[in-house]
């Protein structure tokens, strides 16, 4: 099954117009002529879905950069502490 193929029907699509740079459509046309996709509408959707998962990953990845590891830890050692007269003795 090529990328992007589906055979449920219940998936609901949006047809939309752009503008596109007539090499990246050059380029685009030629992975369509090597069948990695079956048409250009599955090959941009693949590229917008897979950019837009990028997008979430570099969300993730600035929002743990907003971290202050020492107030984490300092958190995390308070937790201990405050559980370990309740831990059974080994």
């Amino acid at each position: 099954m090529m990328p992007g193929n589906t055979t449920e029907s219940s998936v609901s699509k949006a047809k939309v117009a752009i503008t596109i740079e007539r090499r990246v459509l050059e380029e685009l046309d030629e992975v369509v002529r090597q069948r990695r996709f079956s048409n250009r509408s599955v090959g941009i959707e693949a590229a917008v879905v897979e950019k837009l998962a990028r997008l979430k990953r570099t969300r993730l990845i600035a929002a743990l950069d907003d971290i202050d590891p020492a107030e984490e830890r300092a958190f995390a050692e308070e937790d201990l502490n405050s559980g370990l007269a309740t831990w059974p003795r080994y």
